[in-house]
C-alpha cells in the first residue's frame, strides 16, 4: 500500500531542472516569515509523487498544497466542501449526479483544467489493470465518471453510497497534457496541478520547495510566496529546527513526546492529535504457526499495551481495542479487545499446539516504532517466545515485502486516516484490493472474502443506524482474525511558533496542511 517505488535515482533528473526555478538547493530558511515559511516534515520525500498511488505522508502532504479534487475537505473533520467544483451537488443519495468546473481553473504551466482532465484522472481511477491505490475506494460503487458538457461530469454509481462526498476528496485531478503515458514523471517528483502552490525544487531526502500559484482562484489560495519543506527523519535534527529563541522553522510536524516540555519551554506551541496514525502487528498468514488465528491473538495479548504507550509514547498513545481508533466518533469495540493477558497468551499457544516458537519481527527504522519495539519483544520473551529484531529504513522493508520477503511479523506504522475517517475507507484500506493483508499477509481465502462481502453490505446502507451493527460485526471479525491489526493508536505531535504562525492545527495524521495558515505580522 506504500507504492513505494523508486523515486531517488529518477528524481535526480527534474532536480537540476526544477532549482533553475527555485533557486539554489538549501535547507535553510530563507526571506521574511511573512512571505515565506519552512516547514519540516519527519518522512522522506523520496517515494513516489503520484497522485493516485501515493501513501507517502510526505507527498500526501505536498499534494494537498498543490493539487484539487472536484470535493475538498476540512483536514480535520473531512467535512466537505467544492474544490474544482464549482459548487456541490444538491443531492448525492441517487446513482448519478453531476458536478460543473469552476470557471477560469487552470493547471500550473497555464493551460485551462478541462473535463478531458477529470475524465481522464478519473478513468485511470478507476482502471483493474493500473490498479492504483485510490481504486480501493471507488470498486464496487462508482462505476463510470464521464463528460456531462462543455464543463460538467457525471459520476455513474452502480449502487447508491453514503460515503460518496468523502470518497472523492482522494482523487486529485491531474493534466492529461502532462501526464498522459508519463506516469513515471510523477513517481519520480514531477508536480504540475492546479493547488494553490507548485513546487519548483526536488531534492531527495533534502528538500521540497514551493511558490505560489498566483493565478490559482480556488476556495483558499495561497498566503506565502514561498514555502520551503525541509525532510528530516531523525528526530534530534527534525526538532532542533523548532528550538530556542530563533527557530529555523515556523512549524514542525512528527514532535515526539518526550520533547514536548522542552519546545514549550522554548515557547512553541505543541499540541498532540489522535486518530488513525497506528502501530500494527502484520502477520505472514502462508508462513505457520501464523496461519493459525490462534497464534496471532497469543502474540497480540502477550503485548503490554498501557507500558508501551508510557515507555515507547510518553502517555502519547491509546490502546488499540478495536480496529477504529476508540476515540473516533466512528468507533465501536470490539467483542475481543486482545487485551494484555500473558496467561491467555500461553493458554492460546497451547491449544494451537504451538511449542518452541521463535519470532522474527520485521520493524522499520522511525522514532516512533524504535521507541516501542522493545516492549514488544519484551512481552514475547516473556511468555517463551524468544524474538529477534531486524530494523531497517521503511523504504527497504517495504521493499523486501514487495519482492516477496517470506517475512514472519512486521510492526510498523500507517495511517488511514490520511485519506479520510468514515470506518469503510480505514478498514478497506487494509484489507481491500492491494491492501497490506491481501498483498503482503497474503491472506485472500475464504475468511477474507466474508469479510469483503461484509464490508460490501455495510457499504450499500444508507441508513446509519441499520449500517452500525454491520460494522460492529466486521470490527469482531478483525479482532477475531487479528491479520493485520492495530497494538496501539499513536498520536500526532505538531509544533509551531505562534509569534510568527496562526491557523494550523494537528492533526492525527502525518504531515501538515497550511491552505489555511496566516503569517503574525
Amino acid at each position: 500500500m506504500l507504492r513505494l517505488t523508486g523515486i531517488a535515482g529518477v528524481a535526480a533528473a527534474f532536480t537540476s531542472s526544477l532549482a533553475a526555478c527555485g533557486g539554489p538547493a538549501s535547507t535553510n530558511a530563507t526571506g521574511d516569515s511573512t512571505e515565506s515559511i519552512t516547514a519540516v516534515i519527519g518522512y522522506g520525500n523520496n517515494q513516489t509523487w503520484d497522485p493516485l498511488q501515493t501513501a507517502s505522508a510526505f507527498s500526501m502532504a505536498a499534494i494537498l498544497h498543490c493539487y484539487e479534487s472536484l470535493v475538498e475537505g476540512d483536514p480535520i473533520t473531512r467535512e466537505p466542501y467544492a474544490g474544482l467544483a464549482k459548487a456541490l451537488p444538491a443531492d448525492v443519495s441517487g446513482t448519478s449526479f453531476t458536478f460543473e468546473l469552476r470557471d477560469g481553473a487552470t493547471w500550473h504551466d497555464g493551460k485551462p483544467v478541462t473535463v478531458d482532465d477529470v475524465v481522464f484522472t478519473y478513468t485511470r481511477a478507476l482502471d483493474p489493470k493500473e490498479n492504483v491505490l485510490v481504486r480501493t475506494f471507488f470498486d464496487g460503487w462508482l462505476q463510470e465518471v464521464r463528460a456531462a458538457g462543455e464543463k460538467s461530469v457525471e459520476f455513474v454509481l452502480s449502487k447508491p453510497f453514503p460515503y460518496a462526498l468523502h470518497r472523492i476528496q482522494t482523487v486529485k485531478i491531474v493534466p492529461k497534457h502532462v501526464f498522459d503515458g508519463k506516469w513515471d514523471d510523477a513517481i519520480a517528483g514531477k508536480v504540475v496541478g492546479s493547488g494553490p502552490y507548485k513546487v519548483v525544487e526536488q531534492a531527495p531526502l533534502s528538500h521540497t520547495r514551493f511558490e505560489r500559484f498566483d493565478d490559482y482562484n480556488g476556495p483558499r489560495p495561497g498566503v506565502y510566496k514561498t514555502m520551503l519543506w525541509n525532510s528530516i527523519v531523525d528526530a534530534a535534527p527534525r526538532v532542533a529546527k523548532i528550538s530556542g529563541a530563533e527557530p529555523a522553522a515556523q512549524i514542525v510536524e512528527n514532535i515526539p513526546p518526550a520533547n514536548a516540555a522542552q519546545l514549550e519551554a522554548d515557547g512553541r506551541t505543541v499540541e498532540f492529535a489522535d486518530g488513525g496514525n497506528n502501530l500494527w502487528l502484520m502477520f505472514n498468514t502462508t508462513h505457520a504457526p501464523y496461519d493459525n488465528k490462534l497464534v496471532r491473538q497469543a502474540l497480540h495479548h502477550a503485548i503490554d499495551k498501557d507500558k508501551l504507550i508510557e515507555v515507547g509514547l510518553k502517555g502519547k498513545g491509546t490502546a488499540g481495542v478495536s480496529f477504529i481508533n476508540p476515540n473516533l466518533d466512528t468507533a465501536q469495540p470490539a467483542a475481543n479487545d486482545l487485551a494484555y493477558d500473558p496467561g491467555k497468551a500461553k493458554a492460546l499457544l497451547a491449544q494451537a499446539g504451538v511449542t518452541g516458537l521463535k519470532v522474527t519481527l520485521s520493524t522499520s527504522n522511525t522514532t516512533l516504532v524504535a521507541d516501542c519495539v522493545n516492549v514488544i519483544k519484551e512481552g514475547w520473551d516473556a511468555i517463551g517466545v524468544p524474538t529477534t529484531v531486524d530494523t531497517q529504513d521503511t523504504k527497504a522493508l517495504f521493499s523486501k515485502l514487495d519482492s516477496g520477503f517470506d517475512f514472519q511479523v512486521v510492526a510498523t506504522t500507517q495511517n488511514a486516516e490520511q485519506f479520510g475517517n468514515d470506518p469503510d475507507l480505514l478498514i478497506r484500506y487494509y484489507y481491500a484490493g492491494a491492501g497490506v493483508a491481501a498483498k503482503y499477509s497474503r491472506w485472500t481465502g475464504g475468511d477474507a472474502q466474508a469479510l469483503l462481502a461484509l464490508l460490501d453490505e455495510a457499504a450499500s446502507e444508507t441508513d446509519d443506524d441499520a449500517r452500525a451493527p454491520l460494522t460492529k460485526q466486521i470490527l469482531d471479525t478483525l479482532a477475531d482474525q487479528a491479520v493485520v491489526y492495530p497494538i496501539v493508536f499513536t498520536h500526532n505531535g505538531t509544533a509551531w511558533d505562534t509569534t510568527t504562525l496562526s491557523g494550523v492545527r494537528a492533526q492525527g495524521y502525518p504531515g501538515i496542511n497550511l491552505n489555511q495558515a496566516e503569517p503574525v505580522a
